[in-house]
């Protein structure tokens, strides 16, 4: 039976019972061709079997109460019960449903004309009539009309796995254990540990061969769009773990029923469980947990794990053998008591722990609805809908990029208006201000210092924190380059989060971990003008609850644009760890062992979250506006060479796609233009022979931050461009060798995807697009191919030259920190002395030849860079720490010179400094 649409299988990664399990009956061959020929079987195996308990008696299955007909009524418009026609007439008002999957072709598809009976979580007069008003919506057979014989025997097409009892103190106890060990528990009833039902129907599929009932689990969740809710008292009765009565559920309904989620997952054949052959003890108790474990994991998903007291947690992570070790350690090196020590981790545990409050977010989202609505022109969400597919029994890692402080709370907004589980955040200690820390540590956010290094206690509490938030399903979201960005550029990613997401993977590789790299672009930041201080040379100012309130009036009176929000492709840990330690066998890891894979598996981590990131990147009309207006001396176009030079940019994009999951403004030229003039962006300058379009020069330096936002998108066509800005012609197989000896340095910088052959494979695509457009053209067929650019100053040059500007300064910067290496010979300069000269070098050749964003001089840059150079082995540290090289390097240089302009070169070779000789 195919599954729905947009929907994952039931139990997508359901690992099948140990072979020779007791009380199975069947060998382990027999088995794998039972599974073999029926897939069902294989999709229902749940994990770690329950056996019957001999000491205490199954109870027996009723047999089906009514021989089945040989031919299965057809569900043809039934006519609706009475009662279901009243009751319903009367919960209308105050119902409104969102069905996923909403198509109901698809279901009725999917279901192929079997006879269909619906699983719930539990009963309720309530979930009766909503089930029935979502199936009668989506073209679904009624589950108030029986089966073909009525196998359940109670007149109705559904059943329920339990009832809601309130007065039991289960669900507590099973909060407080899956809080303290990290591990699911699944509940005992009293009285019988399945339903019923479930166990007559499975008696009548075995009494009738001919019988196929496809078996629907619905999940109904009242009250989880707070996007629409109608007041904060509703907060009280949304939707929650815990199992509540009847007036309470009346009230939810009255409250939030406006907000019901129904969702149906793919249809299961019942004939497929039973040909399985297992005893029918056996076969409905294996049924019942699955069907358990799918109902827990989906509220997990929608409402978020079953969150416990910020202390009960606390308790567990000062519990822990490391944290217990650490604190004798520290005890032992302070020369204090285990008291005090212990009393030191209860601090540090407290100071980084969230306390989540439904309440509080409800209430805060609330609030960002009006801020949003009142600041942004709109917030845009892609490609969240494959995260819902793939996220059900995973641990969600969120990496997003980071660029503005609104980013903590625009993400877990938007999840949480969209249905999905805020995480926890990882915030810097320096937000947790008075008042504001206490709310966003209600929303989520756990609180962890800038540097660890020097406290293992500390170090220890935080590792133990995160491997307790892994286990016990909580998901997480983390900034993994550190900081924000000051120059629109995705910063070189930190792994020191990432490594204790993958070793308390390790610790207890229970659930799978799925990374999820986000994509956040603005087009306007508030904090922008603070960036261009510091990057001007100021220091950064220290966040303070007084310029917080003081600031809020002037951000209400601001229009920022646009935002978009794109999920990236996700990364599985398990494929990660699959490549890079297949050594690893599965089994956890104890947090004092360091595997030697380690470290390699948390860089290819970091490194393949920002690549992520990059290609879900955003085009929005700032970033097109950056590129064309940033390439000219004075930041300023005609209105015609300005939607030229637009409309270039967007065909390179839609013509040579980067990802599929890379988005792009549909907004015309002339709409962009517009848009650009609306948010002040723009200054339009009018004249007789046509108006001029630009930015003065402090605009300028905040719009290279929405340049480099995109920069990667054009790497090809950029370094194709640069090629001849100095050069007329050039033959193809020349531009290919000097594109793939560059490339490794632009991947470094730019987190470029590709691999050097495929990038070779891009160079020669833009190149023909570049024919096509009439920027190039082939004059010979001799050395693969001789291309030629027009001469004098046309616009198809003007247009070549603008595509090339953005890339130009990373070429510059690479010379300048060769120059220096040339200038000073091998030997002489350190990593740290050749970074700081290449800084000063910079600086002076902003000041003297052009003027430059000040990420031209960031040190950064240089020393990831001069990183590469040594991971290349074109330079190496001698015994002394100080850098030599070979002829490799002139040769490098020389080449350097075919992009670069004779005047540009001898300027940064005079320019480059030198260390002071020693006196003879």
């Amino acid at each position: 039976m195919p599954p729905m649409p947009n929907q994952t299988s039931l139990f997508p990664d359901e690992p099948s019972p140990a072979e020779g399990q007791p009380g199975d009956g069947r060998t382990p061959d027999a088995k794998a061709a039972a599974k073999s020929a029926d897939p069902a079987a294989v999709a229902l195996d749940p994990p770690n079997p329950v056996e019957p308990d001999p000491a205490q008696p199954e109870l027996p299955i009723p047999a089906a109460p009514t021989p089945l007909g040989a031919e299965p009524r057809p569900y043809s418009a039934p006519r609706r019960p009475l009662w279901a026609k009243l009751l319903g007439w009367l919960m209308e008002p105050w119902v409104d449903l969102k069905v996923e999957p909403a198509s109901p072709t698809e279901h009725v598809a999917a279901l192929g004309g079997r006879p269909v009976c619906y699983v719930l979580e539990d009963y309720g007069m309530s979930n009766a009539l909503i089930l029935e008003r979502a199936c009668r919506e989506a073209g679904l057979p009624t589950p108030l009309q029986p089966l073909p014989g009525d196998p359940l025997g109670r007149k109705r097409a559904y059943l329920a796995l339990s009832r809601r009892n309130v007065s039991s103190l289960a669900p507590l106890a099973d909060t407080i254990t899956e809080t303290i060990t990290g591990t699911p528990t699944t509940a005992q009833p009293s009285a019988k540990t399945h339903s019923g039902s479930l166990a007559r129907l499975l008696e009548a599929h075995r009494a009738q061969p001919e019988l196929d009932v496809q078996l629907v689990p619905v999940s109904i969740f009242v009250g989880r769009a707070p996007d629409k809710s109608s007041g904060w008292f509703s907060v009280l009765f949304s939707e929650n773990w815990t199992l509540v009565g009847r007036f309470r559920r009346l009230l939810a309904i009255a409250l939030n029923g406006r907000d019901t989620l129904v969702q149906f997952a793919p249809p299961v054949s019942l004939r497929g469980v039973i040909d399985e052959g297992l005893p029918p003890e056996r076969t409905v108790r294996k049924l019942s947990r699955v069907l358990r474990t799918h109902f827990h994991r989906l509220r997990a998903a929608v409402i978020g794990p079953d969150l416990s007291t910020r202390r009960l947690l606390i308790d567990s992570v000062l519990a822990a053998d490391s944290v217990k070790e650490a604190i004798a350690d520290q005890a032992a090196r302070d020369k204090t008591s285990l008291t005090e020590a212990w009393k030191k981790a209860h601090t540090y545990a407290y100071e980084i722990a969230a306390d989540y409050s439904h309440p509080v977010v409800r209430s805060a989202s609330f609030l960002l609805t009006t801020v949003w609505n009142r600041i942004y022109r709109g917030v845009l969400v892609h490609h969240l809908e494959k995260l819902k597919q793939d996220a059900p029994g995973h641990e969600v890692v969120y990496v997003p990029s980071h660029r503005s402080h609104m980013d903590y709370l625009l993400l877990s907004y938007l999840l949480y208006t969209k249905g999905v589980v805020p995480p926890h955040i990882v915030a810097g200690v320096n937000l947790n201000l008075p008042v504001v820390g206490t709310i966003l540590r209600k929303g989520g956010a756990f609180f962890i210092r800038r540097s660890i290094r020097g406290s293992a206690l500390y170090s220890a509490v935080l590792s133990e924190y995160v491997a307790q938030l892994v286990a016990g399903g909580y998901s997480i979201e983390y900034f993994t380059e550190g900081g924000r960005s000051r120059t629109g550029r995705l910063l070189q990613p930190k792994g020191g989060m990432i490594s204790m997401t993958v070793r308390g993977f390790l610790r207890q590789p229970t659930r799978p971990v799925l990374f999820q790299p986000v994509y956040i672009g603005y087009e306007k930041l508030m904090e922008g003008n603070s960036y261009l201080d510091e990057l001007t040379g100021k220091p950064k100012e220290k966040e303070s609850i007084w310029a917080l309130l003081w600031g809020i009036p002037k951000v209400l009176r601001s229009n920022y644009g646009q935002v978009v929000v794109n999920f990236g492709e996700p990364i599985r840990l398990g494929e990660v760890l699959a490549q890079h330690a297949p050594e690893w066998d599965g089994k956890p890891v104890p947090e004092d062992q360091k595997p030697k894979w380690l470290a390699e598996t948390v860089d290819t981590l970091a490194q393949r979250i920002n690549i992520n990131i990059n290609r879900a990147a955003d085009v929005n009309p700032i970033n097109l506006l950056a590129l064309a207006l940033l390439s000219t001396p004075k930041h300023a176009m005609g209105e015609g060479d300005l939607r030229a030079q637009i409309a270039l940019s967007q065909t390179l994009l839609a013509d040579l796609p980067y990802s599929d999951r890379v988005t792009v403004t549909p907004h015309t030229p002339e709409q962009i233009i517009a848009h650009g003039e609306e948010i002040n962006v723009l200054e339009r300058t009018r004249h007789p022979l046509g108006d001029v379009l630009g930015v003065d020069d402090e605009k300028a330096i905040l719009l290279s931050y929405f340049r480099n936002n995109v920069l990667h998108l054009y790497t090809a066509a950029a370094w194709i461009a640069c090629c001849f800005q100095h050069n007329r012609r050039m033959s193809l197989a020349r531009v290919l060798e000097l594109g793939r000896s560059v490339y490794p340095f632009l991947q470094s910088e730019l987190f470029l995807p590709w691999s050097e052959d495929e990038f070779g494979e891009r160079l020669t695509r833009t190149v023909d697009l570049f024919v096509r457009e009439g920027l190039l053209e082939r004059v010979s067929d001799d050395d693969g191919g001789i291309l030629s650019r027009n001469a004098g100053q046309s616009d198809e040059v003007f247009r070549l030259r603008a595509i090339g500007h953005s890339l130009q300064q990373a070429f510059e910067r690479y010379y300048i920190a060769i120059s220096v290496l040339v200038k000073n010979g091998a030997g002489t300069l350190s990593s740290g002395e050749l970074e700081s000269m290449c800084h000063l070098a910079a600086q002076r050749l902003s000041l003297l030849y052009a003027p430059a964003a000040p990420e031209f001089f960031d040190k950064t840059l240089f020393r990831g860079f001069i990183q590469k150079l040594r991971e290349l082995r074109l330079v190496w540290p001698d015994e002394n720490g100080k850098l030599t090289f070979d002829q490799r390097l002139a040769t490098w240089a020389k080449d350097a010179k075919v992009i670069l302009g004779r005047e540009l070169r001898h300027t940064i070779e005079k320019i480059s400094p030198e260390t002071a000789k020693p006196a003879a």
